[in-house]
């Protein structure tokens, strides 16, 4: 894909949607980062119904780290891999307490030493936090980038490098959610809405397909 066209693309996703943010609900840093932990293979609609119980009663390293393991399993048992999730959950609490006086790091390092917190997880708090030019990539954004072929990749690291270096540099930090929604709602895994998309005329992919 040329230039132009990833212009073009990333040009009508800001108009259509000139304040992209993430569908998680949260109100801190810190209860993004958790928010995003809970995420792991899970939607983000049934994180939020975990955390709209979980955060009223504790949204701090030390009142979730006083929860204890069984304590949030009870809030977030609703999810996927509940068990490891509120193990990586404390074990996070008790190094930011201990670590970095209970605030959420802003560099990528300290994030990747937080259990449960791999490089998309701190890509994403990076981003939506701090306000990072970065690109986490998961499935909807490499599904998107190589179907449209606008940063093609054989695996997510040669995706998200990829598009942080093609990806126009006014457009780079919003990117990412733009990517996610279309991915989610019009570039769908199964059957992609091509002829309901707003750049279908633009995309590359050789299969497009009718909404019929």
């Amino acid at each position: 894909m040329n230039a132009a066209k990833r212009r073009e693309i990333f040009r009508r996703f800001h108009e259509d949607n000139p304040t992209p943010t993430t569908e998680l609900v949260y109100s801190t840093p810190f209860e993004l980062l958790i928010s995003v932990i809970l995420s792991a293979q899970a939607t983000d609609v049934g994180v939020n119904k975990a955390t709209a119980k979980l955060f009223p009663v504790a949204n701090t390293p030390e009142a979730i780290y006083a929860l204890g393991v069984a304590g949030l399993s009870e809030y977030i048992k609703s999810i996927g891999l509940f068990n490891s999730k509120a193990k990586n959950v404390i074990e996070t609490c008790r190094l930011l307490i201990e670590k970095h006086h209970s605030q959420v790091p802003d560099n990528r390092e300290a994030l990747e030493a937080l259990p449960g917190v791999g490089r998309k997880t701190a890509n994403v708090v990076l981003n939506t936090a701090f306000r990072h030019a970065t690109m986490a990539v998961d499935t909807h954004i490499f599904r998107v980038s190589n179907r449209t072929q606008i940063a093609p990749g054989k695996n997510v690291l040669e995706v998200e490098r990829k598009l942080v270096k093609l990806v126009p540099k006014e457009y780079l930090l919003d990117a990412h959610h733009w990517l996610i929604l279309h991915g989610r709602y019009v570039c769908k895994a199964r059957k992609p809405l091509c002829s309901s998309c707003r750049i279908e005329d633009l995309c590359e992919y050789k299969h497009k397909t009718s909404n019929d």
